[in-house]
C-alpha cells in the first residue's frame, strides 16, 4: 500500500466520534489499523464504541470531551500524547443543529432564535476551530452538502458549514505556507443520510423528502456505512 494512504498504526483523534457517522468512520478506520481516539460527550456511546472496536481486534480509547472547552481539549491531547506519543490525524466531526435555528414552514427567518443560531454556529464552527488549534496535524473537517447548495429551513447549520468550507481552505494555505507540506487540511461534505436523526424526513409522502431526493443524482439517501 502507498505509505501516503496507509493508516495502520496512525493515531487518529476524532471529535464527534460517538455520533452516527462518527461511529461508522471510527469502526472502519480501526478495522484498517488506526488507533482511534474516540472523543465526545456521550459516555455510554463512547465506551460502547470502544468495546465494539476492541472486541473486533482494533485499538481505541474513549476520552470525554467538550469541543467548545479548550481546557477539556488540552487534557485530552495530553492524555493521548502520554499514552501513544504522537497524534497523526485530526477528524473534526462534531456538529449538529437546533430546532430554534431551523425555519419551519409556518414561520419565517424573522422568527428564528438568534440564541440558537449562535449555539449552532459555535458548535459547528468554533467546535472545529478549537480542536484544530489544539490537535492540528493532518486535518479532516466535516462540512456538509448544505454548505454548497443550501436547502430551506436549516439557516444556522447551513451558515456554519459554509464557514467551515472557507476555514478549511484558509487553514490549508496557512499550514502549507508556514509549516511546509507535512500538514494537510481537507473537508468532506456528506449529503443527507438515512439515519435516526432524519427519521421524520424519510417518509416518501413527505414533500420535503421528495424535494431533497430529487436533488440527489443517485436518487437515494446515504447510509453511515
Amino acid at each position: 500500500m502507498n505509505e501516503l494512504f496507509n493508516i495502520s498504526g496512525k493515531t487518529v483523534v476524532m471529535t464527534g466520534a460517538t455520533g452516527i457517522l462518527g461511529s461508522c468512520i471510527s469502526r472502519y478506520l480501526a478495522h484498517e489499523g488506526a488507533i482511534m481516539i474516540i472523543m465526545g460527550r456521550n459516555h455510554e456511546h463512547g465506551n460502547s464504541l470502544v468495546k465494539d472496536i476492541t472486541e473486533a481486534g482494533g485499538a481505541a480509547l474513549f476520552l470525554p470531551c467538550d469541543v467548545l472547552d479548550r481546557p477539556s481539549l488540552e487534557r485530552c491531547r495530553d492524555t493521548v500524547l502520554k499514552q501513544y506519543g504522537h497524534i497523526d490525524v485530526l477528524i473534526n466531526a462534531a456538529g449538529g443543529n437546533m430546532p430554534g435555528a431551523t425555519i419551519p414552514t409556518d414561520k419565517t427567518f424573522f422568527d428564528m432564535s438568534t440564541e440558537d443560531f449562535k449555539k449552532v454556529v459555535d458548535l459547528n464552527l468554533l467546535g472545529t476551530v478549537l480542536p484544530t488549534q489544539v490537535f492540528a496535524e493532518d486535518i479532516v473537517n466535516f462540512s456538509s452538502e448544505s454548505a454548497l447548495r443550501p436547502l430551506s429551513r436549516v439557516v444556522g447549520y447551513t451558515s456554519a458549514k459554509a464557514a467551515i468550507q472557507q476555514f478549511t481552505k484558509y487553514m490549508a494555505v496557512e499550514m502549507a505556507t508556514k509549516f511546509g507540506d507535512g500538514i494537510r487540511v481537507n473537508a468532506i461534505a456528506p449529503g443527507y443520510m438515512a439515519t435516526e436523526m432524519n427519521s421524520a424526513l424519510l417518509d416518501p409522502e413527505n414533500p420535503r423528502y421528495q424535494q431533497i431526493t430529487e436533488r440527489i443524482p443517485a436518487n437515494r439517501w446515504g447510509t453511515g456505512d
